[in-house]
């Protein structure tokens, strides 16, 4: 094992290696820090550049793109509440609130120096555990991952905060969403509304993009605010060295998410999902104090962004192997792998062990190489916290849509991003989470399939009690809501009449998402029950079984507390006045008819023509700036657009009944 350990830093050090290595570094650096595009299109973009490559340095130029999008996807979710990609949702939870409190850079060197040494951990964890580890992943079977998945769903949804009941409603809510078109067991669409678009379901890029992206756009726009809430001259947060020194005060922390990225991100289709979630979890529950957490806590930064890039390490072994691709991303590199004449499996822990310890050689340096660049450019990153908000909003709102166009490059992308746009709005001005939401589409046709299997091989629930590692993970489950819950739910009855005058007008909101939510898992039982064949409702009768008498709760709980507010304001139309004046209500239809006019623009004169125009007509009209500098601004994203998305990317693009 060492002589291959050995063998494998030889050729991860050889020329050409490390330059193509830098090159994957570069590009991944570029790919993960545009919303919407991350590590699967940077791998499409570079697999045909391997081809004439020998296997070692064809390996160095994907690895180094595939371990960095990870590092890069953090400037997007820290100064914009935006995911770059799955793995940084936890990210955004103390992120953002840092970004707002003028903090940016303190994240950014927090983040980028766990970086590198998840990186560099990771792989050492792998490397010395490999020859341990396949016993463990032979252990996990359906009902295994069906139960991991259903806990990282859990860890999400009780660390919402006061919201765990709407957490977890959230997420079965995401659950029922990727049953939106055929079921792949039985190919009977389902709930798709007579729109055809909905029969291939729904695409998690142009969701996540709208529910987090839109909503903070429009705040900035509305409020006409940069990012950061104090000025630049006050912003006496120490930079980069400060999260440098946060990384090394918690030390131990940072160790302990190093190998829960590791040995979480070894499970095939999994771990890559949760991973983060958990790290974050254990960070909360780890901390003394807690208090800060979700609003700008540093712990809420390392824990997470240490553990995804740990986690590439072990994600690698599943797809090497045992030939089982955990992600689109691990698909395509053992695509790569049988180009090059490699069969995955014992042979790449025997005869090619060098170029599979290559692999996790090149993942720790190219951690190491793209957190040392980035913290070169971190203060200009940072800087960007500080610009005014409408020179920020066009540019970042262009970049969100062609990113959710390229999902499936159909009109309909559009549609559902902003639908998911108008659906983040109000559930942030409800205080409901959202990431929630998006793990479950994530994990959710995994865990129906697991679902439907596990049900069949075991012929009805005894896994859940017969398998010992299954007991275990419902063990976890129950202390993980158990503590979720304790201190943190009040019964509605223990309120006081004093309490419930200061109850925020947020509330009248929130309710009406729990009567929103309440009917729709009714609807989705109704119709799950009404499918002739019962595999194809037997996943969606199970989720809004359990989620009905959880929305109940809380909508009746929502109702209690509602009605007090409405007394404290004097009336249910007074009570709308004072929420509508809070949340700038105006400005943000205004805003949601700019960005609306954009898809039927399109429609007749082509995106090429109908982005630009919103941009010169938003700067002018809404941002006051002269007309040469909008026209200037519209100028750079259309060539950007046309650049980047048509020409290199070759997307199709929509050219309107005009031109078309």
């Amino acid at each position: 094992m060492l002589e291959g350990m050995f063998a494998g830093l030889s050729l991860a050090l050889s020329w050409p290696s490390v330059g193509y290595l830098l090159v994957g570094v570069l590009v991944g650096m570029w790919v993960g820090a545009v919303p919407g595009l991350g590590g699967v299109v940077g791998l499409i973009l570079l697999l045909p550049f391997t081809f004439s490559l020998d296997p070692a340095p064809a390996f160095a130029l994907l690895m180094g793109l595939y371990a960095v999008t990870s590092t890069s996807d953090t400037i997007s979710a820290i100064l914009l509440g935006i995911p770059g990609s799955v793995a940084s949702q936890a990210t955004i939870l103390d992120g953002y609130p840092l970004a707002k409190q003028g903090q940016a850079s303190r994240a950014f060197g927090a983040a980028y120096t766990v970086s590198a040494l998840g990186g560099v951990l990771g792989a050492i964890c792998m490397a010395a555990s490999l020859p341990f580890i396949l016993p463990v992943i032979f252990a996990f079977g359906l009902p295994e991952f069906l139960m991991l998945a259903v806990l990282g769903l859990t860890m999400v949804g009780v660390l919402s905060g006061e919201a765990v009941g709407k957490g977890l409603m959230v997420a079965a809510l995401g659950l029922l969403l990727t049953t939106v078109g055929y079921a792949e067991a039985t190919g009977v669409p389902r709930y798709y509304l007579g729109i055809d678009y909905l029969l291939d379901g729904l695409p998690i890029v142009p969701i996540a993009l709208g529910l987090f992206g839109i909503p903070e756009l429009l705040e900035m726009a509305t409020r006409n605010t940069p990012i950061s809430r104090i000025e630049l001259d006050d912003a006496k947060d120490g930079g980069m060295l400060r999260g440098i020194r946060d990384v090394l005060r918690h030390r131990w922390l940072t160790l302990r998410s190093a190998l829960i990225g590791v040995y979480v991100g070894i499970l095939p289709g999994l771990g890559g999902a949760i991973v983060d979630w958990i790290a974050y979890g254990h960070a909360i529950q780890s901390a003394k104090d807690k208090s800060q957490f979700g609003n700008g806590d540093i712990r809420g930064v390392i824990a997470p962004e240490t553990a995804n890039n740990a986690s590439r390490a072990g994600a690698l072994i599943p797809a090497v192997a045992f030939g089982i691709p955990g992600s689109l991303g691990a698909a395509i590199l053992l695509g790569a792998l049988v180009i090059k004449g490699l069969q995955p499996g014992p042979d790449m822990l025997t005869t090619n062990l060098d170029l599979t310890f290559s692999m996790i050689w090149n993942i720790a340096f190219a951690n190491v190489i793209a957190a040392g660049a980035l913290m070169l450019i971190t203060r200009q990153i940072g800087k960007v916290a500080f610009l005014p908000a409408h020179s920020v909003v066009p540019g970042v709102l262009v970049v969100l849509l062609m990113g959710a166009w390229a999902a499936t490059s159909s009109m309909g992308d559009w549609w559902v991003c902003l639908g998911m746009g108008v659906l983040g709005y109000v559930m942030k001005q409800g205080n409901w989470p959202r990431p929630p939401l998006i793990l479950a589409l994530v994990l959710g046709t995994m865990i129906e399939n697991n679902y439907r299997l596990t049900m069949q091989v075991y012929d009805g629930y005894s896994w859940m009690y017969s398998q010992p590692i299954v007991v275990v993970i419902e063990v976890l489950i129950v202390i993980a809501v158990f503590f979720g819950v304790r201190g943190i739910a009040k019964p509605a009855a223990t309120v006081s009449a004093a309490a419930a005058v200061t109850v925020p007008a947020e509330q009248i909101v929130s309710l009406g998402l729990s009567a929103l939510f309440l009917g729709l898992f009714a609807a989705a039982n109704l119709g799950a029950q009404a499918f002739e064949d019962a595999a194809t409702g037997l996943f969606p009768l199970a989720v809004s079984t359990l989620a009905l008498p959880l929305a109940l709760f809380v909508f009746v709980r929502d109702s209690r507390i509602c009605a007090r507010t409405v007394r404290a304001d004097g009336g249910v139309a007074a009570a709308f006045r004072t929420a509508a004046e809070k949340w700038n209500l105006g400005d943000a239809l205004r805003f949601f008819c700019y960005v609306g006019a954009i898809v039927p623009a399109s429609y007749v004169v082509g995106q090429l023509v109908a982005l630009p125009v919103f941009v010169a007509l938003y700067l002018r009209r809404w941002g006051g700036v002269r007309w040469r500098w909008s026209l200037a601004y519209a100028a750079g994203m259309l060539a950007f657009v046309w650049a980047l998305y048509s020409r290199l990317m070759n997307l199709p693009l929509h050219h309107g009944l005009l031109f078309d």
